[in-house]
């Protein structure tokens, strides 16, 4: 992975996919205590917890010729439980505005078409930015003025025609450390 990337040293790479990692465990374990407390409390959708605990929580099941996998979204794609990555169309992940750290439901179904369903949303924030992009990969980034930095998934960028320079809303997990954030709207 890192050899197609040029221009960048490996300790950096590291270090920078070692903080993407912390910042996607981190949402983990904010959605675990945030599960146990609606649990704890009572608080919690009945059907979706026997629907949960049926699928035997984060597994993968042949249930009726369907496969069931539950993972985490990351900002461009599942990880399933099973280790595996699974590509969320941009332009689903885009329109459902899917935050780095949301829990997800991947069914498989009998045919082969991929069913993805939104289980677990991490607390989000909203934040006010700009657009930048970098010339020479095409990719989409939203800046704040204190210089924090969020990848865009170009699909939600395009389809919101943006630009270099437009005022946008961002949506990233709430006090969590994130690579990438979920394009709200732009301010014109």
């Amino acid at each position: 992975m890192f050899d197609k990337i040029k221009g960048k040293n490996k300790d950096y790479l590291d270090n920078e996919f070692l903080d993407q990692l912390e910042g996607v465990l981190e949402n983990i374990q904010t959605n675990v205590k945030k599960a146990l407390e609606l649990v704890r409390t009572g608080q919690v959708d009945e059907e979706l917890l026997k629907e949960s605990i049926k699928s035997n929580s984060l597994g993968l099941e042949a249930d009726n010729a369907n496969s069931v996998v539950e993972g985490v979204f990351n900002g461009q794609i599942m990880i399933g439980s099973d280790g595996k990555e699974y590509v969320i169309p941009p332009n689903y992940a885009s329109k459902s505005k899917l935050v780095e750290g949301d829990l997800m439901k991947l069914t498989i179904t009998g045919n082969g078409s991929f069913v993805y369903k939104q289980i677990g949303p991490v607390d989000r924030e909203q934040i006010i930015a700009t657009l930048t992009k970098n010339d020479s990969t095409g990719e989409y980034y939203a800046l704040t003025d204190d210089g924090k930095k969020w990848k865009l998934l170009n699909a939600a960028v395009t389809y919101f025609h943006g630009k270099a320079g437009d005022k946008i809303v961002v949506v990233v997990p709430k006090g969590g450390k994130s690579a990438w954030g979920a394009v709200e709207n732009l301010i014109k």
